[in-house]
């Protein structure tokens, strides 16, 4: 038997697979109805114990091309039914096999509805998960004992520790051709997914990606065209130095900024935003956002904890979420400056904004500090 148990005394039995043991980390879910294998690889679930929501996970395997990071960043894994069996060309081995290999706990069997709907109601929290501890008040301390996801920088853990270029673009029967212009984008590292490198290097010549505790100055020597600020694990307000390097790289001037996701918060709060933290947050393939300049609807993949409020005057208001209206994206008035809370890579996901990427390209020796595709309809 395994057992999930939350900081609230809440507890959840199931059946344990993948590496036997004991993890503390927050409990989150996934609505996602595939992307398994990208969930587990994107470092921005890095100190979080994911639950997925769809009910059967497994079926399709694990496979060496649909991984976002050089391994799983989830802390541990929940699940409703496990297939032991997969049914894909491509898979190599089983998720039972691929949890196995990392470490990672896992847990099936469990009420995967039920946990979900405790934390939409409760808020996301604090958990333990367990393979071998039968005792649920013992693991119930344990959560409780355990540090928040905004007592530890998840970002050092994550990011790369050396420079490196980046050359593998789109797969073109995916996505159709692609023409890359002869430009260098520096990628700043908090926790990058390959998808994201995939559709900058399409787009660019080259794309350097850099530790996320480079200096400005640093970055600046790489003399970039674009810079770009990519997504990853954990509170934004705990990255000082990140924060303070990026209101650097602002006040330089030397080249359009581009953020996601962790590096839209950090963006935002350079510039003089607020950052909350939602009640269970926002993760899935299916997330409607509207976009305020276009008046039209987006379905967007999402991963996210936290969320932008108090946007300066500086700062027009882009997009939000249909959903609870939180902010989705902002673009700088004055700046050639922009970003959205959302993943338009989508691995997984809907492509309905992949143009973001086409959008950031244009700002790149454009004049104007706002593309044509940005202007709403009629403008």
């Amino acid at each position: 038997m395994a057992l999930l148990a939350l900081e609230d005394g809440r507890v959840f039995e199931g059946r344990p697979f993948g590496a036997e043991g004991q993890v503390c980390a927050e409990v989150v879910f996934n609505t996602g109805m595939t992307g398994y294998q990208e969930v587990l690889t994107d470092p921005s679930y890095a100190g979080q114990i994911v639950c997925m929501t769809y009910p059967h996970i497994g079926n399709y395997g694990v496979n060496s091309e649909d991984v976002e990071s050089l391994r799983p960043w989830v802390t541990g894994f929940v699940v409703r039914e496990l297939s032991q069996n997969f049914s894909n060309w491509r898979g190599r081995l089983t998720l039972d096999q691929y949890l196995k290999k990392y470490g990672i706990v896992g847990i099936c069997e469990v009420d995967t509805r039920a946990l979900t709907r405790h934390i939409r109601e409760q808020g996301a929290m604090r958990g333990a998960l367990s393979s071998d501890e039968s005792d649920p008040q013992e693991l119930i301390e344990r959560a409780r004992r355990a540090p928040t996801i905004s007592e530890f920088d998840h970002v050092r853990s994550v990011t790369c520790t050396q420079p490196y270029e980046w050359n593998e673009p789109l797969p073109r029967d995916w996505y159709g051709p692609q023409e890359a212009k002869e430009l260098h984008i520096v990628a700043v590292d908090y926790g990058i997914k390959r998808n994201i490198l995939r559709h900058l290097r399409s787009r660019a010549t080259k794309v350097t990606v850099v530790p996320s505790y480079w200096s400005a100055e640093q970055i600046l020597q790489l003399k970039p065209d674009g810079i770009f600020l990519s997504n990853g694990p954990g509170d934004p307000a705990i990255l000082k130095d990140a924060i303070r390097t990026v209101r650097q790289l602002i006040k330089s001037e030397r080249c359009p900024i581009f953020g996601i996701c962790l590096g839209h918060q950090i963006l935002g709060l350079a510039l003089g935003a607020r950052a909350y933290k939602l009640k269970f947050g926002h993760r899935g393939a299916n997330q409607p956002v509207k976009n305020l300049l276009t008046e039209r609807i987006e379905i967007t993949t999402h991963n996210h904890g936290f969320a932008l409020a108090d946007l300066p005057k500086e700062l027009e208001l882009t997009h939000i979420n249909l959903n609870d209206h939180s902010i989705e994206g902002f673009r700088h008035k004055k700046l050639p400056i922009f970003a959205v809370q959302y993943h338009p890579e989508a691995a997984p996901g809907p492509h309905d904004s992949h143009n973001l990427f086409e959008q950031f390209i244009e700002l790149i020796g454009s004049p104007s500090p706002q593309p044509s595709p940005w202007k709403g309809e009629g403008s």
